[in-house]
């Protein structure tokens, strides 16, 4: 857990439309919530309107472990722009929650070295503004 910025956050931050709301709303809570279908029962993410795995529009907001594994990464030595400077090196990473469907996000850790596919992780909450909380992951395995 973090506290929030003093007064700006520099980076990119998202467009919080209705779609999205639900999500953004339950991660300044310390929450990580998806879209679940109930019609055919199945989670997914990124939010829309309509369930990717059976169409139906019956969605409900569903809080969800938090935990997942590494799907996919990559190590960031170069940053994205000015703003990043700071953070590299850093992961950028895809993770396969527990309850199915993957999300894009980072790896928070001290060793970006240590990152594998197939390590476990665990979402953890950081607050960039008093509007904004963004869900990161660390590794299971980390001492931190």
């Amino acid at each position: 857990m973090s506290t929030p910025a003093e007064s700006t956050y520099d980076k990119p931050q998202p467009v919080i439309d209705p779609g999205t709301k639900p999500f953004w709303d339950a991660a300044r809570a310390h929450r990580l919530s998806i879209p679940r279908c109930r019609a055919c029962g199945q989670h997914h993410f990124y939010p829309r309107e309509l369930c990717p795995h059976c169409h139906s529009d019956q969605l409900d907001w569903t809080d969800v472990s938090g935990k997942g594994e590494i799907y996919s990464y990559t190590i960031a030595r170069k940053p994205a722009g000015p703003v990043f400077a700071a953070d590299v090196p850093y992961v950028i990473a895809m993770v396969t929650l527990d309850e199915g469907p993957r999300m894009l996000t980072n790896i928070v850790t001290p060793d970006v070295e240590q990152v594998r596919i197939g390590d476990r992780v665990t979402v953890r909450f950081e607050d960039v503004t008093p509007e904004l909380t963004l869900p990161k992951f660390t590794l299971d395995k980390d001492p931190s």
